[in-house]
């Protein structure tokens, strides 16, 4: 099983999960654990071992969040771009190799934004801290948006590609 496969199984990611997840709620409503994760880190500073409690609490947030909004179809920005992604776990063959170089370089500069993230949290520096969290978010944001051409160019193969009734391009 690969590292995105892994990750899909350990948020528990089956077809439902996908559809629920393809809410915008849901897409937008993970974006905010970004600035509250390190806001919980940072906390340790003013409330100590308290701290503890927020950040379990973004935890908790990013492992049940995919299930908690209601299906939708992938009619929004962020609903294709989250089936699509899904596309993608199902079979990376069907990015072309242009698009696995983007998606290569957002990976770095997400790591590396989350490099910056955690340097800025361990010496309790502001500006890594949120240009780290920019750096994350502005990848995420294109990797949702090449995932959404990704969907758009899966149905356009495939014709309509809707709920659990959904197929790859090979299909």
């Amino acid at each position: 099983m690969g590292a995105k496969n892994t990750v899909a199984w350990a948020f528990g990611m089956d077809d439902e999960a996908w559809r629920r997840h393809a809410n915008p709620w849901s897409v937008w409503t993970r974006f905010a654990a970004v600035p509250l994760m390190p806001a919980a880190i940072w906390s340790r500073t003013w409330i100590g071992w308290w701290s503890l409690l927020p950040i379990a609490a973004v935890v908790v947030w990013l492992f049940v969040n995919p299930t908690v909004f209601r299906p939708v179809e992938p009619r929004g920005w962020a609903a294709r771009g989250i089936h699509g992604e899904r596309a993608w776990v199902r079979d990376a063959s069907l990015v072309p190799p242009d698009h696995r170089a983007v998606l290569r370089l957002l990976v770095v500069l997400g790591l590396a934004g989350f490099a910056l993230v955690t340097w800025g949290l361990v010496r309790l520096d502001v500006w890594p801290t949120v240009f780290g969290a920019t750096l994350v978010i502005v990848a995420q944001l294109w990797r949702i948006d090449r995932f959404g051409w990704l969907w758009e160019r899966v149905e356009r193969r495939s014709g309509p590609v809707h709920g659990s009734q959904a197929r790859t391009a090979d299909t």
